[in-house]
């Protein structure tokens, strides 16, 4: 009696699995394979993947080494100008090896990121970052195939860096949203889960302002803001959640309703009976959605929730609606999910599992969209607009999920497995955790 049994040891399988898995020989390997597996895929699959990058990013860079025309400084352009360094970066392997270049850069990008992620081998975040290559994986060759992929790899430094230091990750945030818009979500998040709110607004602001001035001595002008609105009048992208309903129109032949490839623009587009009025409705539908999102948010932080809860879910909802509300429905948006993701599973755990599921799900489904069948998609096959439909909802899952969790607004006990990460490369935790209670910050 009060002899307590001994403890069953874990199976010898178990515990070398475990430490298979942790390992930093095994982690880099299937990272490094992971990437080259993506690349292999990129360049062997007709060159669709990576089309934007010899065809679109490759001569604005040229014409920019030259002098001749630098796009967002001499003339309007779709993107923020601080997507000019990731772009220009690849001249310099040369011209002819630009296309191995934007891989090397993408590569090197998302291995800081995973370092990031994976320094100290806390067993969390050790389980995340396989998560995440594995939805690389399943996402296929779009998820290095962009501009998206350098912002995301910059926007999970950024989220895993707001414990530690502060600043750094408002700007690492600020300039992956000066690559594209939507990383603001993240820091839009950040400003509400955080009491230091003003100051992450500083630090962003300022960021911005030196970008701008830097961009207006090389004579940008106005053209430096002209990634506002160059989007503004085009149309419903095909892959756009709004586009399904025109997209079965095509598929069913109802008159006026009919697929083209906008030249401007780049991309191919949908138009049938009432497409521009949804067009012309969507970006303020956006602006709208995001808005409520951001007030429920406030209300969640109200309701006494902690930055554990507060900041993945709220930047999941962003970036969903985000997703959900846009006329542009690129597959490589799909990316941005992996940022919120990653930080709710560091700081949950297993309490995030579901939409970490979704968007897993999500990821896969994009993948038989683009590349391998995305002629099905051009001539609105049946078979894969039911693919192209299941995908576009899960954003409204993801979406509703995200919102409903904000909610609730989960405190005390069903909080109690979270925890913020006493060390990420290269910092560590300090005693207390900027804009968060001491009591809250104590419970980690």
């Amino acid at each position: 009696m009060g002899i307590d049994p001994a403890p069953t040891p874990a199976p010898a399988t178990a515990s070398a699995a475990r430490r298979f898995f942790a390992s930093p020989y095994s982690l880099w390997s299937a990272f490094l394979l992971v990437h080259l597996l993506l690349g292999w895929l990129s360049l062997n699959t007709g060159g669709m993947p990576l089309g934007d990058v010899y065809l679109v990013y490759k001569p604005w860079a040229q014409l920019a080494g030259q002098g001749t025309s630098i796009v967002g400084i001499q003339t309007d352009w779709v993107y923020p100008i601080g997507a000019l360094v990731p772009i220009m970066l690849p001249l310099l392997f040369g011209a002819d090896n630009y296309t191995g270049g934007w891989l090397t850069l993408v590569l090197l990008l998302d291995a800081a990121a995973f370092a990031v992620l994976i320094v100290g081998r806390d067993r969390r975040r050790i389980a995340v970052a396989w998560w995440w290559l594995a939805f690389l994986l399943l996402l296929g060759p779009i998820a290095i195939g962009r501009l998206d992929s350098v912002s995301v790899s910059l926007a999970i430094v950024g989220l895993l860096w707001l414990t530690f230091h502060e600043k750094a990750a408002v700007v690492v945030l600020t300039f992956a949203t000066w690559i594209k818009v939507w990383p603001a979500a993240l820091i839009a998040a950040a400003v509400v889960a955080f009491r230091t709110r003003w100051r992450i607004v500083a630090y962003a602001a300022v960021t911005s302002l030196v970008i701008v001035i830097v961009a207006l001595t090389f004579g940008s002008g106005m053209h430096v803001f002209s990634f506002i609105t160059t989007q503004t009048g085009r149309g419903l992208q095909i892959e756009a959640p709004i586009s399904t309903i025109w997209m079965w129109q095509v598929a069913l032949g109802v008159p006026h309703a009919v697929i083209y490839y906008d030249r401007e623009i780049l991309t191919y587009q949908v138009t049938g009976d009432g497409s521009t009025t949804a067009g012309m409705l969507m970006n303020p539908l956006l602006a709208v959605s995001a808005a409520v999102v951001f007030l429920i948010g406030i209300r969640a932080v109200r309701r006494g929730s902690p930055v554990t809860r507060i900041l993945p879910e709220l930047s999941l909802a962003l970036v969903a609606a985000f997703i959900a509300f846009n006329k542009v429905g690129s597959p490589q948006y799909v990316t941005w999910l992996a940022a919120p993701v990653v930080i709710g599973l560091v700081y949950q755990g297993r309490g995030f599992r579901t939409p970490t599921i979704l968007v897993t799900v999500t990821a896969a489904l994009t993948q038989l969209i683009y590349p391998y069948l995305y002629d099905w998609v051009l001539f609105a096959q049946p078979a894969m607009l039911v693919v192209l439909t299941l995908r576009n909802l899960m954003f409204f899952v993801i979406l509703g999920w995200a919102v409903a969790a904000l909610w609730r607004g989960l405190i005390g006990v069903d909080a109690e497995a979270d925890e913020l990460p006493l060390h990420v490369w290269p910092f560590r935790a300090p005693e207390h955790i900027p804009g968060e209670p001491e009591d809250v910050a104590a419970g980690r």
